[in-house]
């Protein structure tokens, strides 16, 4: 099923679990998400950064709808760190259920005002609205991004700008960056804040730069208000390792043969995510909230 990402993490705040958004940057990691999702009986967001959107193209996104409308598991299609109102809107055309809206590197009524628009435009056609206060470090391996050094998310602003914007969802910065840790960088994330914030703002709370912390912070996240993950390159690292194993040991040409073995290596990894974040198995919970016409709701703003 498609449903928007305040009904999805409405559910995983209550009941203390986090949701996986794993970027998807082709039909073969959708499948990888997917599938394991399903296996797992676990909810999943498939997450589009604005340059995966245009490799992949508008068209894309009808198979993507279609393959999870069909599913008994609970599917968010979210566009991830949108830049601009023209990124955000054609997300919001292709049918995505839930927008980020990325102003961190803007002054901070800048960042209030963009977001505000944004909230006042998604939510009119039913789209869920995520926004962002501090930022985010980079690894330098990553195309997301990032900044060398982090400006850590004030818990007093972030109470501030949800009650101005009316955002959905929060990613904060509390020491997480993009892309795969140095051998000789060790992150920490700083929890501290991270509590402080959880005490102050009641809706869901995202954590970015998922990918190559300690599963013992991340799990800690989790029980301190975080009910989204973003997990790219921890993802995509296991699939291309693969992928580079086989093409230098064979001479296969047919992607069919080539794949396979990587998808089942980026399962691997969603697998151990979704378990890290205690979501498997808990899409069960939403039988009893999302009904026909929630679904019947998402579908509709998907054909805006």
């Amino acid at each position: 099923m498609l449903i928007t990402m305040k009904e999805l993490l409405t559910v995983a705040k209550e009941n203390q679990f986090a949701v996986g958004a794993f970027n998807v940057a082709d039909s073969t990691f959708l499948r990888a998400v997917v599938e394991e999702a399903e296996q797992l009986n676990s909810p999943a967001i498939i997450a589009i950064h604005p340059s995966e959107h245009e490799f992949l193209t508008d068209e894309f996104f009808s198979y993507v709808k279609h393959r999870v409308y069909e599913s008994k598991v609970p599917f968010v299609l979210h566009l991830d760190h949108g830049g601009s109102m023209e990124e955000v809107l054609r997300a919001i055309r292709c049918g995505f259920t839930s927008v980020m809206i990325d102003g961190s590197l803007l002054p901070y009524e800048e960042n209030v005002a963009v977001t505000k628009k944004i909230v006042e435009i998604a939510h009119a056609v039913g789209v869920s609205v995520e926004g962002e206060l501090g930022t985010i470090g980079s690894t330098g391996n990553s195309v997301e991004g990032g900044v060398t050094e982090v400006t850590y998310t004030d818990p007093a602003e972030a109470r501030d700008f949800v009650n101005r914007t009316g955002v959905d969802t929060l990613a904060v910065a509390i020491g997480t960056a993009h892309g795969i840790y140095p051998k000789h960088i060790k992150p920490e994330l700083q929890l501290d804040i991270l509590e402080e914030i959880n005490t102050l703002v009641d809706i869901p709370l995202v954590l970015h730069g998922g990918s190559s912390n300690p599963d013992s912070e991340i799990a800690q996240s989790v029980k301190l208000g975080v009910s989204k993950i973003n997990i790219s390159s921890d993802m995509k690292y296991a699939y291309y390792k693969k992928a580079r194993e086989v093409l230098n040991t064979t001479e296969y040409w047919d992607p069919n043969v080539i794949y396979p073995e990587c998808i089942l290596e980026a399962r691997k990894v969603i697998n151990h995510k979704m378990h890290l974040f205690n979501s498997v198995g808990k899409a069960s919970l939403y039988d009893k909230v999302v009904t026909p016409k929630t679904v019947e709701k998402a579908v509709a703003s998907s054909r805006y």
